[in-house]
């Protein structure tokens, strides 16, 4: 018979059973989670099941993040719900300021390796990166998993993509996974879970890693995972991660429903266009349009490696006289880390507005939301109509670099000329 991938051993461990892709599965789940956008239909279905108490108070979390502080009286109203089932439970509640749920998770160290995490929230797949199989769900079956401790699922096929190479000056994680999904389009991997490998893998920062699996979503994927190896445990040291995890990989004759493999060393800048993720091409195609917001943060991209190339650009310069720039660093302990830095200062001074950490302007629920025809280069990881709160303005998506010299000069720039 031949052996598995990582997806395929995380599944068997949950359910007590050899398991393949295609079969159906009742497993244990490790965390689960809902934010504030998700929450309120969790606790109503947790109610309607009749459930007393959650399965594991250890294993559950709520966060808010999308609407953090609360901008009007009906979220207002959603976050005193959720405080007061927290209370009842006995359960973590990451309130307002602690930041965005996909990476105060992993840095409170509730999730290690070889473990099954599911989110009510679509970038679940984010803790992949740690050798996590996580997923999102929809808050019914979130609900059904905080009673229970189980959920079913059916097992994917995976596609592993490997990278090689170590990319140019000005290339960074961001621009690597936009590549990839401008290659294979929105919906190439629908189901399927992702196994990121290769030396450019094995040589990036977690930070960098998290922005990767982060978008898998993106391509359809279920899952975006990457095989633990010294970095990730230096991580999980880092967050004081109580679990030791289970060190996962594939073995050498595990089955993969295709194997893809990208040269890093030959992919510039790169950009997604209006109004689709995989409407990607080169910062050379686009460069010069003009814009007028510039947002740095989210989940994808507001960890402190990105806010460290963004001060970097704009260390003694400032943001052009026509955009707003905000910038929402991803969790306290990364505004706090990048104050002790001097990130946030520089920020200032350089015209920047820095908000409270969370996901307002990526999802466009308060703190940056865009006119009627206006213009706006993020750091997100989608650019559908609406998504920053206004159907009828534009979204690029760029990395950090691409994002901060576009708020430089105006209009959308190539960021290789500041990197220096």
């Amino acid at each position: 018979m031949a052996g598995k991938t990582v997806t395929e051993k995380i599944f068997s461990a949950h359910c007590g059973r050899d398991v393949r892709p295609g079969d159906v599965a009742l497993c244990n789940v490790d965390f689960c989670f809902g934010q504030d956008g998700t929450s309120s239909l969790i606790i109503d279905s947790f109610k309607k099941l009749g459930a007393k108490k959650v399965f594991n108070k250890h294993r559950f979390s709520m966060v808010i993040d999308h609407s953090a502080p609360s901008p009007n009286i009906g979220v207002s109203e959603v976050h005193k719900k959720m405080r007061a089932f927290a209370k009842e439970h006995n359960v973590r509640m990451f309130d307002i300021g602690c930041g965005v749920c996909h990476q105060v998770i992993p840095e409170s160290g509730y999730v290690a390796p070889g473990d099954l995490v599911i989110g009510a929230d679509s970038h679940t797949c984010t803790y992949g990166a740690l050798g996590v199989f996580s997923t999102g769900m929809g808050s019914t079956d979130l609900a059904v998993a905080l009673a229970s401790g189980k959920n079913w699922f059916k097992i994917p096929e995976t596609i592993k993509i490997v990278l090689k190479g170590k990319p140019k000056k000005g290339v960074y994680s961001k621009d690597i996974i936009l590549y990839i999904i401008g290659e294979l389009g929105a919906d190439y991997c629908t189901y399927k879970a992702i196994e990121f490998a290769g030396d450019y893998i094995k040589g990036i920062s977690m930070d960098a890693r998290f922005t990767i699996s982060n978008m898998a979503v993106e391509m359809g994927a279920k899952a975006g995972l990457m095989e633990p190896d010294k970095t990730t445990y230096k991580y999980l040291a880092g967050v004081r991660c109580t679990v030791t995890g289970v060190r996962l990989k594939s073995d050498r004759d595990a089955r993969y429903s295709e194997v893809l493999e990208y040269d890093v060393t030959r992919i510039k800048p790169q950009v997604a266009k209006p109004h689709t993720v995989d409407n990607v091409s080169s910062i050379d195609k686009v460069k010069g349009a003009k814009i007028d917001e510039a947002f740095l943060g989210t989940c994808t991209n507001g960890r402190l490696e990105d806010l460290k190339i963004a001060a970097g650009i704009l260390k003694n310069k400032k943001v052009h006289k026509d955009v707003k720039m905000i910038i929402a660093p991803a969790s306290r302990s990364i505004f706090q880390d990048a104050m002790k830095k001097g990130f946030i200062e520089g920020f200032v001074k350089s015209g920047a507005c820095v908000v409270a950490p969370g996901c307002g302007p990526c999802v466009g629920t308060h703190n940056g939301v865009p006119s009627n025809g206006e213009v706006a280069i993020s750091t997100a990881n989608r650019n559908f109509k609406g998504r920053m709160g206004n159907p009828d303005a534009f979204i690029y998506l760029a990395s950090p670099a691409t994002v901060v010299a576009s708020a430089i000069e105006g209009k959308i720039a190539d960021p290789r000329k500041y990197i220096k």
